[in-house]
């Protein structure tokens, strides 16, 4: 069964002005419709293609042979993953027990914002800064284009995408204003809190 391109969890301009509508109907319309489209046109007629999105991404995350597969899985995965890291009148600070690991992982909240922005400014090209689950504890991870924590056996909580078309038409080529723009209004705290739960 062919994959589809999920809704958003949210209005087109229900992030503006953090993030324009503009943005997402490049992004969102355009970007992860194509590795949709594109990731249906490799597995069609392959043992892919009646595969889960976690489980494609597992089995040819090391085989260069399948890198196209792997690269349109892992895009459609984390870029769902990003739009549900973010709601409309997000940031803010967690609470309860992500609250207490993110203390006890960085210190206090002013010190994983820190890491996690310092993480998406020096991520070189293109990619995503995580936060993520591993062995009790959290942490700080960046990955290059379409990498993903999840065939590294961590859990992600939630995620930042510093690909230029996250944020060029909006923020131009200030990566840092739209990452702390990102912590301060847009990040999902509850979504977090939820995958914290599977961790």
């Amino acid at each position: 069964m062919a994959f589809e391109l999920p809704a958003l969890p949210f209005a087109q301009d229900a992030l503006a002005p953090h993030i324009s509508a503009n943005t997402l109907g490049f992004h969102y319309g355009k970007h992860h419709n194509a590795y949709v489209t594109n990731l249906n046109k490799l597995i069609d007629g392959t043992d892919f293609a009646a595969k889960s999105l976690e489980d494609i991404m597992k089995a040819t995350a090391d085989d260069a042979s399948k890198a196209g597969v792997f690269n349109n899985a892992a895009q459609v995965w984390n870029h769902t993953f990003y739009w549900n890291s973010m709601k409309p009148n997000g940031g803010g600070s967690p609470s309860g027990e992500l609250a207490t690991k993110i203390d006890a992982a960085f210190g206090s909240f002013e010190k994983f914002k820190e890491e996690f922005k310092t993480a998406g400014m020096t991520q070189f090209g293109s990619g995503w800064a995580w936060l993520v689950a591993e062995g009790g504890s959290l942490k700080i991870v960046k990955t290059a284009n379409a990498a993903c924590p999840l065939t590294d056996g961590q859990t992600p909580l939630l995620t930042c995408d510093v690909w230029e078309h996250a944020y060029y038409l909006d923020y131009q080529n200030r990566r840092p204003d739209y990452i702390q723009v990102f912590l301060d209004h847009l990040v999902n705290w509850d979504f977090a809190a939820e995958n914290l739960t599977k961790a």
